[in-house]
């Protein structure tokens, strides 16, 4: 059976749901293996062995305590001429669409780029800003593929250990040359953007950014995170990593709400492949409805505010 590797993301020792979710992928293609790289992260490798990962390498060396392109370039394209794995699963996060492509372009493999299925030996991708969908094959013998987080389905832990192979690549000159001198963190007690199960988002329709309050109310009724049209980040009204869009993060919330968003092309490829679509907006031609699942023509400013006080009282 073919070796299919997972590349493990992580952050601040936790690993990330995406994670468990190519893992899910992973065991439809092969036998699962698993890569983790970073700095005091050997522990989080036996535990792997309960989602069904059979074998997991780790990399933990103190130049990898923070993540640098170079880096994590030359130790994952060492380990996979190495050892040779079929196919390499990487989250299509900000981080994982950084260092995929140029592992790729090192070993010369070909790249599916954000996954978003896999039917009949196919993976499915969104193309054309997310109008469409391709399926793509992997004909040659090894490929790497990232995955779109909150697609695919969460494996589930069982009972199993992992096999751990503790790895040290030699880290060249060059590859030192990035330094991390600073990580700026924005705390939030909202979920992350790009894992969030619900998410709200507001548009130019919010008229200033003071009104961005009405969305955060309800996003803290649902446990929801919160994002922004490319309209309202450009206005200055949030910061840019709050914007969804081509331009911004792509989500896939089991929940979105449009709220004040017109729905141009650019936002809808950020959001288009979300479970469910609800969409608020007085203009009732405004693009927006042609994908939602539920639309409501009308004042934000009047709907918004009863919609959250009626949720409150239904999950209270």
């Amino acid at each position: 059976m073919a070796k299919v590797w997972v590349v493990v993301e992580a952050k601040e020792g936790q690993i990330k749901k995406v994670t468990y979710e190519m893992i899910g992928l992973a065991s439809q293609l092969g036998e699962v293996e698993a890569v983790v790289v970073g700095s005091g992260v050997k522990d989080l490798a036996p535990g792997l062995g309960a989602y069904g990962v059979g074998k997991v390498y780790v990399v933990d060396q103190p130049e990898l305590a923070e993540y640098t392109t170079a880096r994590y370039t030359r130790v994952l394209a060492e380990l996979i001429g190495q050892e040779q794995p079929a196919k390499v699963l990487i989250a299509n996060t900000a981080q994982g669409r950084d260092f995929a492509p140029r592992v790729a372009q090192r070993l010369g493999l070909g790249q599916i780029s954000d996954v978003t299925g896999y039917e009949q030996g196919q993976f499915v991708r969104p193309i054309y800003s997310g109008k469409a969908l391709a399926q793509a094959e992997a004909v040659a013998a090894q490929a790497i593929i990232t995955v779109r987080p909150n697609v695919f389905n969460a494996v589930s832990a069982g009972a199993g250990t992992a096999e751990v192979v503790e790895r040290t690549v030699a880290l060249q000159p060059n590859d030192l040359l990035e330094v991390v001198r600073e990580v700026a963190k924005q705390v939030s007690v909202r979920p992350e953007l790009t894992e969030a199960n619900i998410i709200c988002s507001g548009g130019r329709g919010l008229k200033e950014p003071a009104n961005f309050k009405l969305i955060e109310d309800l996003a803290d009724v649902l446990g929801a995170a919160v994002g922004a049209s490319r309209a309202a980040v450009d206005a200055g009204w949030r910061h840019h990593s709050f914007q969804v869009g081509q331009t911004g993060k792509t989500v896939s919330p089991q929940v979105y709400f449009a709220i004040g968003i017109s729905g141009a092309i650019q936002h809808l490829a950020g959001m288009g492949s979300s479970k469910v679509i609800v969409a608020i907006n007085k203009d009732p031609e405004a693009n927006i409805f042609k994908v939602a699942d539920y639309g409501i023509v009308g004042d934000l400013f009047e709907v918004v505010p009863v919609l959250t006080e009626e949720l409150r009282k239904a999950l209270a």
